[in-house]
């Protein structure tokens, strides 16, 4: 290996930004419309007290100086010049304040967008994809757009207007100092241009890196016992060290140019400064008469009090310009992630209600127990990492209330087939649900009334009733309790320390497969569904547990329509109808 990991792409293929891009993020501002545009209105109007501050501080100098005022007579100048110092103290508060908001709202709508476009893919296409990479898109990508509507934009409003504000306050006062620093202050922003582009390419290749690192590290972390027993830990450890070298570079390339950028900067900004200083100096020492009436100390005062103020907001914006380019980077980033920028809304995205359904159908005032119909074929599906279909001309038909149990073997498409029904996949053919096709169920709606329980049930860090509880939020204690019972869960958790109180490690590694199943199954028995899908609910358990789990099972589907997926033909002879799935297709078990 060379200079650089595998980990990362070539820059030459790496995707610059594009107008769309470019258009995304100004959408983006658009939706904080309000705080950003407090960011940006309390530096021009700091830049305002300035102007008056400059020229009362150098009225107030040369009364001093050189008109010999007395002391009195300049307390209440100076009184003015210490409020006007409080007030501009205030208004860059303010600026900070409202740009930290702006960006908090746009970060939380963001993460929202890409968390519904994350949702609306499914996990089938989330299986697919590095979930490292994915996190990253969410946490670290948004977090680079903080700098851009916080700082950036703020500044970029001050950097446009003040400095040719500041040349122009100046130009009547003394029309060579005027002049200089309008001529100066130009060659800032078109050196900063040229640099910025190398600031967007570098941005994006160590965006790019951080991305491709953050997934390598989580597969390797979630295969780090698998590695270890194949011995390759030390293999793996250098991999991953060289991949951490390949970021080290680029961040620092993007270091370099961002000290380059200021450097430029501050090159001609002192440029500008020494010249009015010096041709003030020289004026006043009689070396230039350049001036129709003799240069007072408040006129020359006052140049040399404006002429660093007309690069300080060059210089700030300078110091933000890389947040653009990090910005823009992370556009790129999150639209190579996703295969798409997420879409914009009129207004701020907000949680989805869960009691609000999107579809103009409103939903039922009260739970339905009735089983739904399944119509569906013949259906063709080709996952992307198998050669042939898993599903191909598959035909099923479901009566409401009937249940049904699927038989095959490992790896035929079973579970392929429930994800299918509950939306997860995406088939070729016909499906209806209820008569309707399955493509035009709103999302809450499907929701409710389709429940899939998998063979690894997802559980939560906390208690074993907060974990059931997630089947319906709002449910009581006891209706907990009388769930938990039904599905045998009471069985442990009574010889727990606190019961159904009992905290879960994260991912709930503290119970058993047959365990996390009995939550899950806890879980549906708070729902109302019309379609349950149930993939091996009883693989890891023992004889008894298993037919009392079956009892608690078959009595809460009663009316409603059960699909369950098994490899047990004991459990399969509990329920009426038997299937099995072979080649593709479904044909009657015997």
């Amino acid at each position: 290996m060379n200079d650089r990991s595998s980990l990362e792409y070539d820059p030459a293929i790496v995707q610059p930004s594009t107008p769309d891009q470019a258009r995304w993020l100004r959408g983006l501002a658009r939706q904080a419309r309000v705080p950003l545009a407090l960011a940006s209105a309390a530096p021009l109007l700091a830049g305002c007290l300035l102007v008056f501050q400059s020229w009362l501080l150098a009225h107030t100098l040369e009364a001093g100086f050189i008109q010999r005022v007395g002391r009195d007579a300049l307390l209440q100048p100076l009184a003015w010049i210490a409020a006007l110092i409080l007030a501009r103290a205030a208004l860059a508060w303010m600026a900070e304040r409202a740009g930290a908001l702006a960006a908090e709202r746009i970060k939380r709508a963001v993460r929202q967008m890409l968390m519904r476009t994350l949702l609306a893919a499914g996990p089938a296409w989330t299986r697919r994809q590095a979930s490292g990479e994915l996190a990253g898109a969410v946490v670290e990508q948004t977090e680079a757009l903080d700098g851009y509507f916080s700082r950036y934009l703020p500044s970029m409003a001050a950097a446009l207007v003040l400095p040719i504000a500041f040349s122009l306050v100046v130009l009547p006062v003394d029309l060579v100092a005027g002049l200089l620093l309008l001529a100066t202050a130009p060659l800032i922003p078109l050196f900063m241009a040229l640099v910025g582009w190398g600031a967007e390419a570098a941005s994006r290749r160590h965006l790019r890196t951080f991305a491709r690192l953050s997934g390598f590290f989580a597969d390797r972390l979630r295969g780090l016992s698998t590695l270890k027993l194949h011995g390759r830990a030390q293999a793996e450890s250098e991999t991953v060290a060289q991949a951490s070298d390949t970021l080290r570079d680029r961040t620092l390339a993007v270091l370099r140019i961002a000290f380059l950028s200021s450097a430029v900067l501050e090159f001609f900004a002192a440029l500008g400064v020494a010249g009015v200083a010096v041709y003030i100096g020289l004026s006043y020492l009689g070396y230039l008469d350049l001036r129709t009436q003799p240069l007072t100390l408040q006129a020359g005062f006052f140049c040399l009090l404006m002429a660093p103020e007309v690069y300080a907001p060059l210089r700030q914006f300078a110091a933000h310009y890389h947040d653009r380019a990090a910005a823009r980077a992370a556009a790129v980033q999150i639209e190579a992630t996703f295969g798409v920028l997420p879409p914009l809304g009129a207004a701020m995205p907000q949680p989805p209600d869960p009691g609000r359904d999107t579809d103009t159908e409103a939903p039922p005032t009260a739970p339905q127990a009735s089983g739904l119909a399944v119509q569906a074929g013949p259906l063709r599906l080709i996952l992307p990492e198998r050669s042939r279909p898993v599903l191909d001309g598959l035909s099923l038909s479901i009566q409401p209330g009937e249940h049904v149990a699927l038989l095959g073997g490992s790896g035929v498409g079973k579970t392929t087939l429930l994800e299918v029904l509950a939306r997860l996949q995406t088939a070729e053919g016909p499906l209806r649900l209820d008569g309707r096709p399955l493509a035009e169920w709103p999302e809450s709606r499907l929701r409710e009334r389709v429940i899939l329980i998998g063979q690894r049930p997802c559980l939560l860090q906390g208690s074993i009733a907060d974990n059931i509880r997630l089947g319906r939020p709002e449910a009581s204690a006891a209706e907990i309790s009388r769930a938990a019972q039904r599905a045998c869960v009471t069985e442990f958790s009574q010889h727990m320390p606190h019961g159904l109180d009992s905290r879960l490690d994260p991912r709930g590694h503290s119970l058993s497969g047959g365990q996390a199943q009995r939550v899950a199954l806890a879980r549906l028995y708070l729902r109302a569904p019309g379609l349950i899908l149930l993939d091996e609910p009883t693989a890891h358990l023992d004889e008894a547990t298993r037919n009392a789990v079956l009892d608690g099972l078959l009595d809460f589907a009663r009316g409603r329509t059960l699909l369950l997926v098994t490899h047990s033909v004991e459990v399969a002879r509990r329920l009426p109808r038997r299937l099995r799935l072979e080649n593709g297709r479904i044909g009657a078990a015997t």
